[in-house]
């Protein structure tokens, strides 16, 4: 492999060639541009289920796919199948993919649907017993397929032909940025030239509004959907959920240049590291993220100089942007206030799973369009996070080195350092 194609500690270089994605803006990467850098906001009121006695009734959905109302496992297979063959078509990889699959996406559990579907059963005996002779009586897989947590991946993997055993992870909100990482590291190891890395999350249910809600995590501000996810400002009260996914293929820059491939930008650097501090919350020093954002940038041979803008997790919760502003303020010091930072959760909302997915691919598309997408509903700044923004209005700018931050529930912090062309 020729010189030029390896970074700088001679591993191969990796290459972006495609990106597909579907958020609460809608379907596809150029509708999702635009409207991210108009400043549009897809949050709404739910109409999917009942929110009567919920305290909070909003969120970012996709109600315009068909299987939204099909359930949470069917809906996150549409997402991360309608990212993929996107992502795939720009590409230009024809007929199978030839490379592994890595797929981000949420816990799986029986939805509403599955449940009505086996307790109409007339079954008797204990709860299991009843439970396993309703799954009988329906002579049925369907219920099996779309509960088993790698059955996802498996239905992808069929579609479009990877190879190898599909990967399926959940590392909460890291989750996407973390499939990305698989992927790079699979083909820095030399084991592929291309991989297929989704993050998709269609579980904004009732019950996972319901669990957040009792983790006081998400915002009650529901007189105006559009407004209420505000990171970084003073009166931020809690995330969004949202549903969304993302699909970046992945390959080898001396496989992209080799067969002709458009780059859309290179991944330089990934940083992880875990916090044991508490099951949901960050700990108040912000040493794990800080320790992911250096991890970040020595694995893709680069200081904190060099980085042009920040695609912050911002989730608009008062405790993670608060560590979010302590962290990149002890990595960056005084240069921090300075430096670009925007949140695209303030438009689309917490996809969850798919987040660090979608993020990533917006930072690629910042780097190549030459605008960074703004912090909306930026109206009210929290004088204790002294940051750039980039508030409520689109940016031009010439970004070459960006850096993507995820950072969930349960300590999972990951980072990812990406570039406009290989240099």
């Amino acid at each position: 492999m020729a010189q030029k194609h390896r970074d700088h500690l001679g591993r191969p270089i990796v290459a972006v060639t495609g990106i597909g994605m579907v958020t609460p803006l809608g379907v596809g990467k150029a509708d999702n541009w635009r409207a991210l850098t108009s400043g549009k906001s897809g949050i709404r009121r739910i109409s999917r289920f009942p929110v009567e006695h919920l305290n909070t009734t909003i969120a970012g959905m996709v109600d315009f796919l068909p299987s939204s109302s099909k359930g949470a496992s069917a809906l996150t297979y549409e997402l991360a199948e309608t990212a993929a063959a996107e992502a795939i078509a720009e590409s230009g990889v024809s007929g199978d993919f030839g490379g592994p699959l890595f797929l981000a996406s949420p816990p799986v559990e029986l939805g509403w649907q599955d449940r009505f579907a086996l307790y109409a059963s007339q079954a008797e005996g204990n709860g299991y017993e009843r439970l396993f002779a309703a799954a009988r009586a329906l002579n049925s897989r369907d219920i099996e397929e779309t509960t088993l947590f790698a059955a996802i991946a498996d239905r992808l993997a069929d579609k479009f032909g990877v190879t190898g055993l599909p990967v399926t992870l959940s590392t909460a909100c890291a989750s996407g940025a973390t499939a990305i990482q698989l992927g790079v590291e699979a083909i820095r190891r030399g084991e592929t030239d291309r991989a297929l890395a989704i993050g998709a999350d269609g579980s904004a249910t009732a019950e996972a509004l319901i669990r957040f809600s009792l983790l006081s995590a998400l915002s009650t501000q529901n007189a105006v959907p559009e407004k209420a996810s505000k990171p970084f400002s003073k009166d931020r009260d809690g995330f969004v959920m949202a549903e969304g996914g993302a699909a970046l293929v992945l390959e080898s820059l001396e496989s992209a240049t080799a067969r002709g491939a458009t780059v859309l930008g290179i991944l330089k650097g990934c940083g992880e590291k875990a916090d044991d501090f508490h099951r949901t919350r960050s700990k108040p020093d912000g040493s794990p993220a800080i320790a992911a954002v250096h991890a970040a940038l020595a694995d893709a041979g680069v200081s904190a100089d060099d980085i042009g803008y920040v695609n912050a997790h911002g989730t608009s919760t008062p405790e993670n942007d608060k560590m979010e502003h302590l962290s990149l303020s002890t990595v960056f010091g005084e240069r921090m206030k300075k430096i670009p930072i925007s949140s695209n959760k303030s438009m689309i909302g917490h996809t969850l799973s798919a987040a660090g997915a979608i993020e990533a691919a917006f930072s690629l598309m910042t780097m190549r369009e030459g605008v960074i997408p703004p912090t909306i509903n930026h109206d009210n700044p929290d004088p204790a996070i002294d940051l750039d923004v980039v508030p409520n209005v689109k940016r031009n700018a010439d970004v070459s080195l960006v850096l993507s931050n995820s950072f969930g529930f349960g300590g999972q912090n990951a980072c990812l350092v990406m570039a406009r062309e290989a240099v």
